[in-house]
């Protein structure tokens, strides 16, 4: 692809970072491969682009290092196409322009923790269902990495939520103004009161924000919690999903909701917006007994 920028755009990183990604098509594909796609029939088939498009857009990333093309078959010869580290470095500003769109396109520019039931944002979440997350790890609150769906039982309760703090003063700054942001402590006490009766459901429990480990580790020692929280500050789940987030403090964080998965990581049920946790953690162990 020809470049765009001009000479006095040499020191220009946006000017820079445009020439590699700034066309329509490319940005879908880095989507689409942090959703968990990697073949040219998947990402054709779920762009509608044509095949001549596609080629010359996967060849572009590739040679900006975006992706990396890896053979999955001999003869005939077929390629795969996956996210490098320069890639997930995208994954935040996926997550900015989605997060730009439910705000300012989709919604009315107020920052939130919610939606509307009948909102178009909760009509994509609720579009999770016969899903399967891809495989990724993700870093609990010791900095083990682990899979947010447990392989040891038949069910997982992935519950994510904006943040918990171990102190009071560790909030952002008005974050009890913001709709639908408070209430993440209740929620992680309520699964932790609760998570005999998961366990006798065949369910593990997994609390996902994107707090740093160090930071959910306080949390988790100040409440007692039994489960692993998981942190997802790089956004790897949260763009694999497409989840919503709003912005507070400099952060992205993952607006409440819950996924119940089973062991081949399809999602069973999708629970938003929730706009009563206690309601919703029984939701969450009625869903899982009805899958059973």
């Amino acid at each position: 692809m020809a470049q765009r920028t001009h000479l006095g755009d040499a020191d220009c990183s946006i000017a820079q970072a445009l020439d590699v990604v700034g066309d329509w098509w490319t940005l879908l594909i880095v989507r689409d491969a942090a959703r968990g796609l990697h073949r040219f029939e998947e990402f054709q088939r779920e762009l509608g682009v044509s095949r001549k498009v596609l080629a010359e857009r996967l060849k572009l990333l590739v040679e900006a290092g975006v992706l990396t093309r890896e053979p999955y078959r001999e003869r005939p010869v077929r390629h795969e196409y996956r996210l490098t580290p320069r890639g997930r470095g995208l994954l935040p500003v996926l997550v900015a322009l989605q997060d730009w769109g439910d705000t300012w396109v989709l919604g009315e520019g107020e920052m939130t923790a919610t939606t509307q039931e009948a909102s178009r944002e909760a009509e994509r979440v609720h579009g999770l269902r016969g899903r399967r997350v891809p495989e990724l790890l993700l870093p609990d609150r010791f900095g083990e990495l682990r899979d947010p769906v447990a392989a040891d039982t038949p069910f997982t309760v992935l519950y994510c939520f904006p943040g918990a703090y171990a102190r009071a003063d560790s909030y952002p700054p008005g974050w009890a103004g913001i709709p639908g942001a408070k209430g993440c402590t209740l929620e992680s006490c309520t699964y932790r009161d609760q998570l005999a009766e998961f366990t006798a459901a065949g369910a593990t429990v997994h609390g996902v924000s994107t707090q740093r480990p160090d930071e959910q580790r306080a949390f988790a020692e100040a409440e007692r919690l039994r489960f692993p929280l998981l942190s997802d500050a790089d956004l790897g789940l949260t763009a694999a999903l497409r989840l919503p987030t709003f912005r507070a403090a400099g952060v992205s964080r993952i607006r409440r909701l819950t996924l119940v998965l089973d062991r081949d990581r399809t999602v069973r049920e999708v629970i938003y917006p929730i706009t009563d946790i206690e309601a919703s953690v029984t939701a969450a162990l009625a869903a899982v007994r009805a899958a059973a």
